[in-house]
């Protein structure tokens, strides 16, 4: 009964958002005190739930995300991202378009978030497209598999940070994990799909264009790369050092603390503040506004997981949990498989990759206790299940389509089938490596 009337909870959030157009984190808080109200939890419990959910949900994400997108538009804005993809076509030429892309999709998509990097690497593939005559489905789609990758799999993406922070994950590691996973998946779904679709007829439109940043103003390759990749670095260099002192040594207390991944952030918002801003002259008050612009950019977001959150806690206080995860154990799949079905039956419904790998956490949460499945796995797992099957209620779908200027045809056989890939190649590598670590 339990189970029936969650899937009615689903049903019924998945029609106010896609159907009504209610907002997502109002439709979350409806949904989270109607399901409090028919499980039997009291008023002021169900609200105190509702409290705990949005606080502890919000309070383990904000900095990552936020210092994540203050990052991100910084290196878009100073001109950094286009350096980098300059740089990579410069160096390996056009005999490699694709790969090169591909490679300055995947570099650039770690500090940006989806749709920043979409409007922003739009106008290269456009200028490479008109300038060697390539067919753009063909020479773009690796580099926007590269960015829908980090965006369903990777930190500090908003959906991955948030899955983390639930299942209690070690974010380095799956940061790591995630990698070994993502570049398979970008270059099956990428250069190798894409070159399928060569026959592909696109004129992408002028309008679309944006003008670059004159390569005199642009930062240094050295500081650009630098300042992007800074918090990869950190955390990647922490953890190696971690495994390398001995437990319990005096420099284990620092290296907890630098592990952090708000506090990478943040270091890495400091240096680029002086590498991509004051050094090239920029003002402090100049930088703040791009900052100022990213909190606008991610509000939507974060209250889409504060709503999350909610409805998970709700669940939790009502006892419906633990009788969801006794239900679950009972279908006999594979809790890393159920994890991505659960989420991928959500995003074919709702469109949204972020709300579906949300919803489906709070649904998988209480069998993690019980079966004891790999908390860093089930995040990419969930990840990769988010972005199955992107189609006509997906925002990225009508994106692709109509800076493309693609036939609804062209776009379910380019863009919509290069994300099935992703998620399936997603769920096939997170069952060899849970394979692998025994």
């Amino acid at each position: 009964m339990s189970i029936l009337l969650l899937l009615t909870a689903l049903l019924v959030l998945i029609a106010l958002i896609s159907w009504a157009k209610v907002h997502a984190f109002l439709a979350f808080l409806l949904v989270s005190i109607g399901v409090g109200l028919v499980f039997g939890l009291a008023p002021t419990a169900l609200m105190q739930a509702v409290y705990v959910g949005v606080g502890d949900t919000l309070g383990a994400v904000l900095l990552v995300i936020v210092l994540g997108a203050m990052l991100g538009k910084l290196v878009a804005e100073s001109g950094a991202a286009q350096q980098i993809a300059s740089a990579l076509i410069g160096t390996f030429g056009t005999r490699y378009i694709q790969w090169t892309l591909m490679m300055a999709g995947f570099i650039i998509g770690i500090p940006l978030f989806y749709n920043v990097g979409f409007v922003l690497l739009i106008p290269l593939i456009f200028s490479v497209v008109y300038q060697y005559r390539l067919p753009a489905v063909y020479v773009g789609l690796p580099m926007l598999a590269a960015l829908s990758v980090m965006h369903g799999f990777l930190p500090p993406h908003p959906s991955p940070t948030a899955l983390v922070a639930q299942f209690h994950a070690n974010m380095g590691l799956t940061f790591l994990y995630g990698l070994l996973i993502a570049i398979p998946a970008i270059i099956l779904a990428g250069p190798v799909y894409g070159r399928t679709l060569r026959s592909i007829v696109s004129a992408p439109l002028p309008g679309f264009g944006a003008a670059f940043i004159p390569a005199n103003s642009l930062p240094g390759k050295l500081n650009s790369f630098c300042s992007s990749l800074l918090p990869v670095f950190l955390l990647v260099g922490v953890l190696a050092l971690q495994r390398a002192v001995p437990p319990g040594g005096p420099w284990q207390p620092a290296l907890a603390f630098l592990a952090e991944p708000s506090v990478a952030l943040l270091l890495a918002v400091v240096v680029a503040t002086c590498s991509l801003g004051l050094a090239l002259g920029k003002s402090v008050a100049a930088v703040m506004d791009t900052y100022s612009a990213a909190v606008k950019d991610v509000a939507p977001i974060l209250l889409i997981i504060a709503g999350a959150g909610a409805l998970k806690q709700v669940l939790v206080a009502s006892g419906v949990s633990a009788e969801i995860a006794v239900a679950l154990q009972a279908v006999g799949l594979p809790p890393l498989l159920l994890g991505w079905l659960v989420a991928a039956g959500i995003r074919v419904c709702l469109g949204s990759a972020t709300i579906a790998g949300l919803t489906a956490a709070g649904v998988m949460l209480p069998t993690m206790a019980s079966t004891h499945a790999n908390p860093n796995l089930m995040v990419l797992s969930i990840g990769a299940g988010s972005l199955l099957l992107s189609h006509f209620n997906d925002t990225g779908f009508w994106l692709f389509k109509e800076y493309f200027n693609l036939s609804v045809r062209d776009t379910l056989r380019s863009w919509t089938v290069m994300e099935t890939i992703v998620s399936v190649v997603g769920l096939i590598g997170v069952l060899l490596l849970n394979w692998a670590l025994g």
